[in-house]
């Protein structure tokens, strides 16, 4: 017979375990701008993750017009309200746009990757491509530091989240920014065959 301590710690270790959390830091490519919120990419991950059996919950923190500067900001609550098991970063796109200096993106990155991990977090970075307006060599190294990071921390990574989309104009807005409603199964279908690894088991 169980005393009342040992039972009570029974039915404690009998208990199912939380849902791994996935969060996703991003900006308004994956905030949703100008769609419904169910519409969206992170909104169809949630629903790809319980129709394939995985019991995954998706937080999605993202907030449209985010910078790497501000997500660091937010990232210690984020992770200490949710604690994620994955963080899915989705960033830069606006540092970008606004030409700031790589190398102070490329520090806000870091520093986002190592707060996460040191949350236990395991990381997918997701890659992004700016207008070549701003010169050849400012594209370049931009889109060169999330390679950079990825080999430097070894994380998996999403090469270009509209690597599917930049393609057809058709898939955009009016703005010839953010993708349209139709295209966001493309953004997924980026972003899944790096996820899906780091999932584990079902």
């Amino acid at each position: 017979m169980l005393a009342i301590g040992e039972a009570g710690a029974a039915r404690a270790t009998d208990a199912p375990a939380p849902a791994p959390t996935i969060l996703v830091l991003g900006d308004s490519l994956s905030a949703g701008y100008g769609i419904r919120v169910e519409q969206g990419w992170v909104a169809l991950l949630q629903a790809r993750l319980r129709a394939k059996g995985y019991g995954h919950r998706v937080v999605n923190a993202s907030s449209s017009g985010e910078t790497t500067g501000g997500a660091l900001t937010r990232l210690p609550r984020a992770l200490a309200t949710h604690r994620p098991a994955i963080v899915i970063v989705e960033l830069g796109g606006n540092d970008g746009l606004r030409g700031l200096p790589v190398a102070d993106i490329r520090r806000n990155f870091a520093a986002i990757v190592r707060t996460s991990q040191q949350a236990g977090s395991a990381i997918l970075l997701v890659g992004m491509r700016i207008p070549p307006n701003y010169g050849p060599a400012y594209t370049r190294e931009f889109h060169a530091l999330y390679g950079d990071l990825a080999r430097q921390y070894k994380l998996p990574s999403v090469p270009f989240l509209l690597e599917k989309v930049a393609p057809d104009e058709t898939l955009f807005q009016d703005d010839g920014i953010h993708p349209t409603a139709a295209a966001q199964p493309r953004l997924l279908d980026e972003v899944w065959p790096h996820l899906q690894p780091m999932l584990g088991r079902r």
